[in-house]
């Protein structure tokens, strides 16, 4: 549906918004996209006019600066006034907008935007402010500690695969990618968090309540073991095993309460073992440099939050924790002490491929792994190419709405592409998943 059509469907005579109850599928979906690009370029203008207004606000100017002129302290506090954002926003807003203009040297040349790469994505539509303003603002931090070259490798990378992202996954990637650039910064913020561990514990109302943080490295056990009884917590209730109307109503926050008592009495009793904790693995995923000699960075499947070498390695010496090693290509070395388990094993380098539901990205711990081809009417294999991780809802989804999986390459650096049914997109393009569409990874 072309911008005007669009325009003219949606809108009245009097430019009153109408008419969205009558819009086909299709016509909705493509309403939405337009709206997003809209929406995207709409913010780069905005930003554009922020910084020029800070431009104009500067405070050599004295009684000149617009913003005193119009009675406030400085361009952010004007335009969080006038335009009803937060003060944080409009100094992020100003932030992007000096990024993203074009320059002029000491001589009066014309010269590339700070941010040239971002800079574009803005322009055309395919990166928000939001996002733009975490990429430059990570960029601006690790600028006395990183090369120009590396930093603008980095702005290339992630103006290319922020777009189509979730607001929650760019600020992810972000934080991965300065890992990257600037790996010698992570273990003293790993310090400098670990002294904020803390869990308190009172009473109040008839209730114990719990108010605590802990690292994410450190509380990944903890992650891992709620989210496996969680997960197989609400496999009973779906398949009938439970019986208890209540207990098949619970939310996932109260069934992980449930999953902390679990784990309390077994620990106080230990004469049972019945939580369904024994594929339950936590997994550090790190080079063999990084292991060796403790340089680089490493991740843990199922966390956001990079990891410092000497973290890492220390993790890899932990009971219940499987690290996996790569070599110089990124291909598996070791799996640890687990690699004999076929099964495990299998799933650890759907994991190593998927990064979790290849489709969504829910955590490994609330996967299975699904023959691409069907068991017993294709004669599937149970081949890692043939296989894919996914959560139920998205299983469900692929298979009643006709959505086609394939794998390009072979092994754990294989690519996961989802193509949707012509229903929802009549050319069929292939949308990537897995891991490679979530994670930061330099371009050779």
């Amino acid at each position: 549906m072309a911008m005007g059509a669009l325009r003219d469907r949606l809108t009245g005579p009097h430019g009153v918004v109408g008419g969205v109850d009558e819009l086909a599928p299709a016509q909705l979906m493509a309403a939405v996209e337009a709206l997003g690009v809209i929406g995207r370029r709409l913010d780069g203008l905005r930003a554009t006019v922020a910084a020029e207004v800070d431009r104009a606000s500067r405070s050599e100017l004295g009684a000149d600066s617009l913003a005193k002129q119009q009675g406030y302290r400085n361009a952010a506090s004007l335009l969080a006034a006038v335009t009803g954002i937060g003060h944080g926003e409009a100094k992020r807003l100003i932030g992007v907008g000096k990024a993203i203009a074009p320059r002029l040297s000491l001589i009066g040349e014309a010269m590339p935007a700070l941010h040239p790469h971002v800079a574009e994505a803005v322009a055309e539509g395919r990166l928000g402010a939001v996002a733009a303003g975490h990429i430059v603002t990570m960029l601006d931090r690790v600028a006395l500690r990183t090369s120009v070259e590396a930093r603008d490798t980095a702005e290339k990378i992630l103006a290319g695969q922020a777009p189509g992202l979730p607001l929650d996954d760019v600020r992810a990637l972000v934080r991965r990618a300065e890992a990257w650039l600037d790996p010698d910064g992570l273990e003293p913020a790993e310090r400098d968090r670990r002294g904020e561990d803390a869990l308190s514990m009172y009473e109040r109302d008839g209730f114990l309540c719990f108010d605590g943080k802990v690292e994410a490295s450190r509380g990944a056990p903890v992650k891992a073991a709620l989210e496996a009884i969680v997960s197989a917590d609400f496999r009973a209730a779906r398949a009938d095993v439970i019986e208890d109307d209540d207990a098949t109503r619970r939310t996932a926050p109260q069934r992980q309460m449930d999953a902390l008592i679990q784990l309390a009495e077994h620990a106080i009793s230990c004469t049972h073992n019945d939580l369904p904790l024994d594929t339950t693995t936590v997994v550090v995923r790190m080079d063999l440099e990084t292991l060796v000699d403790g340089i680089g960075v490493a991740e843990i499947d199922g966390l956001d939050e990079p990891l410092s070498a000497g973290s890492a390695r220390l993790l890899a010496s932990s009971a219940g924790v499987i690290p996996c090693v790569l070599g110089g290509r990124s291909e598996i070395l070791d799996w640890g002490r687990r690699k004999r388990l076929f099964t495990p094993a299998q799933k650890l380098a759907l994991v190593e491929r998927d990064g979790g539901c290849a489709m969504c990205h829910r955590p490994p711990g609330m996967t299975k792994a699904h023959h691409l081809d069907w068991w017993a009417r294709d004669r599937g294999r149970t081949d890692i190419d043939k296989g894919v991780l996914l959560c139920e809802p998205c299983h469900h989804r692929v298979h009643d709405n006709g959505w086609e999986i394939r794998i390009e390459g072979t092994g754990v650096k294989a690519k996961v592409w989802f193509i949707p049914p012509a229903t929802v997109d009549p050319m069929r393009v292939p949308r990537l998943g897995g891991r490679a569409r979530f994670d930061y990874v330099l371009v050779a």
